[in-house]
């Protein structure tokens, strides 16, 4: 994001997480990519002490009251560092906003303000193996009330930070005899509760080092306090979850391109090819401007989404619209970010191709864009959807002008065959 298009505490808050980013150790980030450090506490502790986590949330919880803008500012410098820590950074935001939308004051007390404070890393526990796409409609983790307690039985996969996270934000069937939709709840589960066990750590091709797990409910006892909201309002949480976890993907994105061609364009004004360097090519710098338009392109929806977000929270637009938007931002930066990092490969041929540079490292880590936080096919059935509804209002003419009746035949209503 611009500078000028920012806020003077948004700009103070972009510097302040580009400072820790700097400074965040290369060994790490290359200890996780050999696999020789599978969750990087490290990490957290960095981003903690630096007081940055949960930026969105009041002060009484340990952030700073800031705005949607703000937060994805963060999420964008954070994504130089990689899809792994950008993601790693990003779940306090999202973790944490099931926790402040729905949670309990004491839910707030003691998960919120252990997120920002680091005494305690939250990770979502969403996906399972037979779901995917159709997270609700194919859910199989069933929570039975039993007393004061309720007993989960289930598992769920693809957990970043699984390995390591204190707790998890978990849905699970808590009426079987109601719609999917309407029968399911969230709730806070711990990772020293009985009967939860990491079963499986994933090996992936990118976003390596974040401790991917799959974990097991085998008659789990989880205090009914740890019901986040209502029963059997799960899907209520999880679609507020949505807007931070595919925003901050979007945002992420932005920070992998940027670095990515940055890398290829100052290898293109040194590397030289037939007498001059490789800038001086059209084709070369062809890609670089194709790159740095679409980074600017995917930056204008990032920001237009957070914006929206901030308005939803004063009530000037509804969720549908923000979440038209959300998924539009999430569909351009991931596609953008993967033509970008593509492009910066091409610029430096071979080489890129290599462990020399992080750009075989940005492209591995790009292609999980398109697949996590919903797939890229989701978002365009989600905008579509959202679309129509907006267009399908009575009223949407109400207030912009009907083009169709600037046609010279517009009156011949019996040509308009729809049937």
């Amino acid at each position: 994001m611009e500078d000028f298009l920012l806020t003077e505490e948004e700009r103070r808050i972009k510097y302040e997480v580009r400072k820790v980013v700097k400074e965040v150790p290369s060994e790490l980030i290359r200890n996780m990519e050999s696999e020789k450090v599978v969750f990087p506490r490290e990490f957290i502790d960095i981003i903690t002490r630096a007081g940055i986590v949960g930026l969105r949330f009041p002060r009484e919880y340990g952030g700073r009251g800031a705005s949607w803008v703000a937060d994805m500012v963060a999420v964008e410098e954070m994504g130089r560092l990689g899809y792994t820590l950008a993601c790693m950074y990003a779940l306090g935001t999202i973790v944490g906003e099931a926790i402040y939308r729905f949670g309990s004051r004491g839910q707030k007390e003691k998960y919120l303000r252990g997120i920002t404070s680091g005494k305690l890393y939250g990770a979502e526990a969403i996906t399972e193996p037979s779901g995917g796409s159709d997270v609700f409609g194919m859910m199989r983790t069933t929570a039975v009330k039993k007393g004061g307690s309720f007993i989960l039985n289930g598992q769920k996969r693809f957990i970043v930070g699984g390995v390591g996270a204190d707790f998890f934000i978990a849905f699970a069937i808590t009426d079987p005899s109601a719609p999917r939709r309407s029968g399911v709840s969230a709730f806070i589960v711990d990772r020293e509760t009985p009967g939860l066990k990491v079963e499986t750590v994933y090996g992936l091709l990118g976003a390596k080092g974040g401790g991917t797990a799959r974990i097991v409910f085998k008659d789990a006892v989880v205090p009914e306090e740890n019901l986040i909201g209502e029963l059997n309002g799960g899907y209520e949480v999880f679609n507020r979850m949505m807007i931070p976890e595919r925003l901050t993907t979007a945002a992420g994105s932005l920070g992998v391109a940027s670095a990515a061609i940055e890398i290829a364009a100052r290898y293109a004004l040194r590397r030289k090819s037939f007498g001059k360097p490789l800038i001086e090519h059209q084709g070369v710098s062809f890609k670089i401007a194709e790159s740095v338009t679409a980074i600017a392109h995917a930056s204008a929806l990032v920001y237009m989404a957070s914006r929206a977000a901030d308005a939803l929270e004063q009530g000037k637009v509804s969720y549908g619209y923000v979440r038209k938007l959300v998924s539009m931002a999430k569909l351009n930066a991931t596609e953008a970010a993967w033509e970008v990092v593509n492009n910066a490969m091409q610029i430096l041929g071979g080489i890129g191709y290599t462990t020399i540079y992080p750009i075989e490292k940005f492209l591995r880590d790009a292609r999980l864009g398109m697949i996590w936080t919903g797939t890229n096919e989701i978002m365009k059935l989600i905008i579509q959807h959202e679309y129509i509804k907006e267009i399908s209002d009575p009223n949407f003419y109400k207030d912009k002008r009907n083009v169709e009746l600037d046609a010279l035949d517009f009156h011949l209503e019996e040509e308009k065959v729809t049937e």
